[in-house]
């Protein structure tokens, strides 16, 4: 086995999402190397050009088109590899074309002996992660999904705005599926460890109910809104795919709800799916025991039964 290069990554698919992550990692500077593999290899060059004209500005690096072969020594194998979520369409409604993509992708990495960390993006993601990690042959600890990493980002970014405070100073997570049956934390969301209810009615907002349903739905659907829009969303889950590579290379240990095999939380066995877990250098480490009460623990039930019935009819 070769061994791992821990300043180069390799990210498959150039589309929109992998093209944003492969910008904002090489300005994160955690990276010497980063290579972009696509089936349309032009692309794959054409990405790897332009990204590469800001190297002057960041740090230096090698930014470059490649094949499975780079994998071999690579520390983490991104996967955005996929098609995209059209207007209309749900993220469930991806499930075959993205899994027959990924069982021509899966096997070519598994083939290189890769022994670093794979990072599923791609839609539906916590199927795509589980689809990953049956492919591969990987340590499920080694296999993980950007989950409901960005949805919870997206929950603290509306909940700074309500309540006129610093995003980063509040503490809430989304669990479950990456889609439409994701379930809001809310009875553990904090501010600084500031019970929710009691931060919003110190902002003097007294109108909980409605105000977090109005948030919750706003969080759910703002990927359709943006698709609406503009056809894509690619900068959010970039950032997310950043965020999640340095809390690995670094060994951070930080707390992100990324997607991966749940055995036995609130009932849960054998379905990939996001709760808050301790993530270092060997991916997920150890679950994080979230306070959920009875309607949200049910709605996550619920939630990975959705996801178990579909994986079901998959053929690996």
């Amino acid at each position: 086995m070769q061994a791992i290069n821990s300043k180069k990554a390799v990210m498959i698919g150039c589309g929109f999402v992998g093209s944003a992550s492969v910008f904002a990692l090489m300005q994160s500077g955690l990276f010497t190397e980063i290579v972009l593999i696509d089936a349309d290899k032009g692309k794959a060059e054409g990405e790897a050009m332009d990204i590469s004209h800001g190297i002057p500005f960041a740090r230096p690096m090698k930014i470059y088109a490649g094949d499975y072969d780079d994998v071999a020594d690579a520390a983490i194998v991104i996967i955005s590899a996929g098609a995209g979520q059209k207007p209309g369409e749900t993220r469930l409604d991806l499930v075959n074309k993205n899994v027959a993509i990924f069982k021509s992708i899966i096997p070519e990495v598994a083939k290189r002996n890769f022994s670093g960390i794979m990072l599923v993006v791609a839609n539906p993601v916590d199927i795509l992660t589980q689809v990953a990690a049956k492919l591969s042959g990987l340590p499920e600890n080694r296999v993980i999904g950007s989950g409901t990493v960005l949805d919870s980002a997206r929950l603290r970014y509306k909940l700074g705005e309500h309540l006129a405070v610093d995003s980063r100073s509040v503490h809430a997570f989304i669990v479950g599926e990456h889609g439409d049956s994701e379930v809001v934390a809310w009875s553990s969301a904090n501010v600084s460890g500031v019970p929710l209810s009691e931060i919003c009615e110190m902002r003097g907002h007294y109108n909980h109910k409605e105000n977090t349903k109005e948030i919750a739905e706003a969080v759910k659907n703002s990927a359709y809104e943006i698709i609406n829009r503009k056809h894509a969303t690619y900068y959010g889950i970039a950032m997310s795919v950043k965020r999640i590579c340095e809390v690995i290379m670094r060994d951070e240990k930080s707390i992100l709800p990324v997607s991966h095999m749940i055995h036995g939380i609130y009932g849960i066995e054998g379905v990939s799916l996001s709760m808050p877990v301790i993530v270092g250098a060997d991916g997920v480490e150890s679950d994080i025991p979230i306070n959920l009460n009875g309607e949200e623990a049910v709605k996550l039930k619920n939630s990975a039964d959705s996801l178990k019935a579909i994986m079901d009819t998959i053929e690996l």
